[in-house]
């Protein structure tokens, strides 16, 4: 992720097995990290797309996460 801000307006996605990443707000959308990335991810129109996104990488048959704003 380059040129883009973080708004401070974050989102911590929890499974049963606990936090495994989070969403961020940043000046043109939203992006997502997981835990264990070094950066962040590509850049998403809306929230409910970069949560989608956050999902899919997750391993496959893992329940949607519990999105809690922080």
């Amino acid at each position: 992720m380059t040129n883009h801000t973080l708004t401070g307006q974050t989102w911590v996605a929890f499974t049963q097995a606990g936090a495994v990443g989070s969403v961020h707000r940043v000046t043109d959308g939203f992006t997502f990290k997981l835990l264990k990335d070094e950066d962040y991810r590509a850049v998403y129109p809306t929230l409910d797309a970069a949560k989608s996104a956050l999902h899919a990488n997750l391993l496959p048959g893992t329940a949607w996460p519990e999105f809690r704003e922080h």
